[in-house]
């Protein structure tokens, strides 16, 4: 397969030089051009590189051929042709996961400051993640988290790395269609009015959720490219947006000590303000600028898992137009920017909505005021529909890790593609319908898998696999990834210990998934 591609031609075997198949073979001086014409991924390539193809070579004839940048057919059966729009809206949708609904809990938790803080940190952090994931695959020629693990530790580093995204990855598709299975029902049933309901199966969430699963999510799902979800992806981004703006809308049309329902429906309109008779504020009407409390510990956990998307980074570069390094690091961070404003902005007004009185799951503390609230209902018909159209992005990583530890050296095939997506749906329905608990066993999956693709195997692949020769072990950025790792361990085990001692305590508020 080398004959497919000039860079390696060149730079293995300059006396075959003449096997490019572009027609005109290359006299011995015109080397140098050819080299130079290759793209910056094959200028950084390493002196220890060039042993390396020779020495793995049925390997490489399948995935780590890929030194040209610009086009891995190989590894990838095509040439990417997603634009840099598509590309922005994809990564947005795969950050964005249904956490948003619990930002407003962990806001009241943490206190705007801290808030502000943590949230900004754990962006610059996912960022950082994503320059090393894309540096790496720069100097490896490599697009595949999976690859990068069994370049840098061999079958243990595929496996492991494989083995972290199908759990993290089935994690989300769990908690998405959680939301679908208990908040379907109770759309249906504001819309049709029901306020006893009789048994009837369309309220019935665990047929809902089937039903969601055959119609929208496993068509979208059999896509051969991720690409062509850019389309649902902006439609389920611009759901979120509808939902950011009543939000917003909302904060300044409710009440501050707001009125539950229940006591509401006697008197109409209740002027309720939020002056007491001497012209104070109510105490619970102001909001605290940090704020530290037994529930405080969660919050750190659900936001370092707000920008998990790294599974699903390299599979976007592979099919952006024309890919580069700088091009792919512009479509990370224009995502993370809009989705760390969009965070901030609804955890910001969903506090100040209800202050102490927010719920874990947001959209539940406005049917408190009223459950047949016309716009909170078209709300929780954009965030499912946002969610549903997330569960193929998402499941997309999950296949391809399958394939890679399974199948490592087959082609595409259509029925194999069809069937993974198949039973991998099918096993996350029967979670959802038949192991309601299992939320609690995926606060434990996303507390170690989610550390370990962000921080802990982007770093030290990182630092297994860029050679001494061109950066030591004490040069700065092999230090500044060490530290990377280190902040990911911390962050593993102080989930870890806090989801162990809530379960000791008894209470069940155990951070579940994305």
């Amino acid at each position: 397969m080398s004959e497919d591609n000039p860079a390696e031609t060149v730079e293995t075997a300059p006396a075959e030089s003449n096997a490019i198949p572009n027609g005109k073979g290359l006299e011995p001086g015109e080397e140098i051009t050819a080299s130079a014409k290759t793209p910056p991924a094959a200028d950084a390539e390493n002196p220890h590189r060039t042993e390396n193809t020779e020495a793995n070579l049925p390997e490489s004839q399948e995935f780590l051929s890929g030194v040209d940048d610009k086009k891995t057919p190989q590894f990838t059966d095509f040439e990417g042709k997603t634009s840099f729009g598509m590309s922005v809206f994809n990564l947005g949708n795969a950050i964005m996961g249904s956490g948003i609904l619990g930002l407003a809990y962990a806001m009241a938790n943490t206190g705007v400051v801290l808030f502000l803080v943590l949230l900004t940190v754990v962006a610059v952090l996912s960022s950082y993640s994503i320059h090393l994931l894309l540096k790496l695959s720069g100097i490896v020629g490599i697009r595949a988290y999976e690859q990068l693990g069994q370049r840098a530790f061999g079958t243990a580093g595929k496996m492991a790395a494989g083995i972290a995204i199908t759990l993290q990855n089935i994690g989300a598709m769990s908690s998405y269609l959680y939301i679908v299975k208990y908040e379907f029902p109770l759309v249906i049933q504001a819309f049709l009015r029901v306020d006893k309901p009789a048994g009837e199966w369309y309220l019935n969430g665990n047929y809902l959720v089937i039903i969601v699963s055959i119609a929208v999510i496993l068509p979208l799902a059999l896509m051969k490219q991720l690409g062509y979800l850019g389309y649902t992806s902006g439609f389920s981004l611009s759901c979120m947006v509808f939902f950011l703006i009543s939000v917003i809308y909302k904060k300044f049309n409710t009440p501050c000590p707001f009125v539950d329902f229940t006591f509401n429906s006697t008197a109409s309109v209740l002027n309720v303000s939020a002056m007491d008779p001497g012209g104070e504020i109510d105490p619970a009407c102001i909001p605290k600028m940090a704020n530290l409390n037994s529930q405080t510990a969660y919050t750190i956990p659900i936001l370092a898992f707000a920008f998990v998307c790294h599974p699903e980074v390299l599979p976007i570069y592979t099919e952006l137009r024309n890919p580069t390094k700088k091009k792919m690091q512009h479509v990370a961070n224009i995502s993370i920017a809009v989705m760390y404003s969009m965070y901030f902005l609804a955890a910001l007004f969903g506090y100040l909505t209800f202050y102490g009185e927010v719920e874990a799951e947001l959209l539940h503390t406005y049917s408190r005021i009223d459950p047949y609230d016309t716009l909170i209902l078209c709300v929780r018909v954009a965030v499912l529909t946002a969610v549903t159209l997330t569960v193929p992005i998402v499941l997309f990583p999950v296949r391809r890790a399958i394939q890679q530890m399974v199948f490592p050296n087959k082609t595409f095939n259509w029925p194999r593609h069809i069937a993974i997506a198949i039973v991998l749906l099918t096993f996350i329905n029967l979670l959802v319908i038949f192991a309601p608990d299992i939320l609690g066993i995926f606060g434990i999956i996303g507390a170690t898998s989610a550390p370990c693709l962000i921080f802990i195997f982007p770093a030290v692949f990182y630092l297994r696999i860029v050679p001494e020769e061109e950066e030591p072990l004490r040069s700065f950025p092999k230090i500044m990834a060490a530290c990377f790792a280190a902040i990911g361990f911390l962050f593993m085990i102080m989930s870890l210990s806090f989801i162990i001692i809530d379960w000791t305590s008894g209470s069940s508020k155990a951070s579940s998934g994305h």
